[in-house]
């Protein structure tokens, strides 16, 4: 769903490429922001993007 500004987990997994798991692991190290609606997990689709910046910028000169 392109153009969303809240993606459930396993659309933003999939957007990152990694499993389901490995993104709740993430959430939960505290590196990947979220929210609750409810009682569903939704990760904000600027929070996938701010990530990969993050990680771009910590592989620089590596």
């Amino acid at each position: 769903m392109e153009g969303a500004l809240l993606l459930k987990v396993e659309a933003a997994a999939a957007r990152l490429g990694v499993g389901r798991s490995t993104l709740y692991e993430t959430i939960r190290r505290g590196e990947i922001e979220s929210v609750l609606i409810g009682r569903s997990r939704r990760i904000p689709a600027a929070a996938v993007e701010a990530y990969v910046a993050r990680l771009r910028g910590e592989g620089v000169g590596q």
